[in-house]
């Protein structure tokens, strides 16, 4: 059983955590392959999802694990609500506590802001990207598919390239894969690593080829355009040129290594076409995935909150 009403970050979570919530989007995407993709494992319950940065994936997944669990569901649009009136994140949780809600997925700009909310309502609240902190269900959902992959994770070795300074996915990526005993390395611009990185156990690359050389799976990272104040890399075709994966770069890694990325993917930059659509790009697979996962956590936490609150 997870050990809080909240999922807000891989870093405080256990191996053992880590792996029932993987467990769990191993039963939940068997589910996924029936005809009728209609539960009451979450009846009577509402998720609430608080996007205040624009989503696809991440939010259109936590809405349909709540549908298929058959939770009710209730989007918030940031832009028409009380927010723009000037209304706190506090208040803004506060008021839907009052609605008795179960579960928040929210992303937020602001780093901590899902542990800051956490504190003030009765409701489990999932992060859902956290500024350039966390994204703990895209890790979880990566770690998902590799372990789909490989049968583990435990002895893989993970190259992870691209910007990694304002990458939330990078890190908790680190956080996951290093508690279930992968190897993450990374390579990056200069300009683009996170002081000290490599005090929270990642391996630090001189070169992609390094990175690379006998990985089991590769992950670009997508370029956070949206977080920089620019001059942080001469062109984006210069940083495809020397930081981009392509077929040649992969043939660095083991035979059958796989090729994984958050999305959306910037085509020709960080990844080539060739790549995204090949064989061994998985990244369609992630995003099945990734509802998966978003049904395990919160069925999990359903469990947590029956007995502890």
């Amino acid at each position: 059983m997870l050990k809080s009403k909240d999922l807000l970050g891989l870093r405080d979570c256990s191996a053992e955590e880590i792996s029932e919530i993987l467990d769990g989007a191993r039963a939940a995407k068997e589910f996924l392959k029936g005809s009728s993709k209609k539960s009451s494992a979450l009846a009577g319950k509402t998720l609430v999802t608080l996007f205040y940065e624009n989503s696809t994936r991440t939010r259109t997944s936590f809405e349909l694990a709540g549908k298929y669990l058959g939770a009710n569901e209730v989007n918030i649009s940031v832009a028409t609500s009380s927010v723009q009136k000037g209304e706190t994140l506090i208040d803004t949780g506060k008021t839907l506590d009052a609605m008795k809600i179960d579960f928040i997925a929210i992303r937020h700009p602001m780093a901590g802001a899902p542990e800051l909310l956490a504190k003030n309502v009765n409701a489990s609240v999932i992060n859902g990207g956290d500024g350039m902190h966390e994204h703990p269900t895209q890790a979880l959902l990566d770690m998902f598919t590799l372990r789909e992959k490989y049968g583990k994770i435990k002895g893989l070795k993970v190259a992870i390239l691209g910007d990694i300074k304002h990458s939330r996915v990078a890190m908790s990526n680190l956080f996951g894969l290093g508690k279930l005993g992968a190897e993450v390395y990374m390579y990056a611009p200069s300009t683009m690593v996170p002081k000290e990185i490599e005090k929270l156990g990642a391996h630090m690359a001189k070169s992609r080829e390094e990175a690379v050389d006998g990985a089991d799976a590769v992950m670009g990272l997508r370029i956070q355009l949206e977080r920089m104040n620019g001059g942080l890399f001469p062109s984006l075709s210069e940083y495809a040129r020397f930081y981009g994966v392509n077929d040649k770069i992969l043939g660095y890694a083991k035979k059958g290594a796989v090729v994984l990325h958050p999305g959306p993917v910037n085509r020709g930059v960080e990844l080539t076409p060739q790549v995204i659509d090949g064989e061994r790009s998985l990244i369609n697979e992630q995003v099945t995935n990734g509802l998966a996962v978003r049904m395990s956590i919160l069925k999990l936490l359903a469990e947590y909150r029956e007995k502890n609150l």
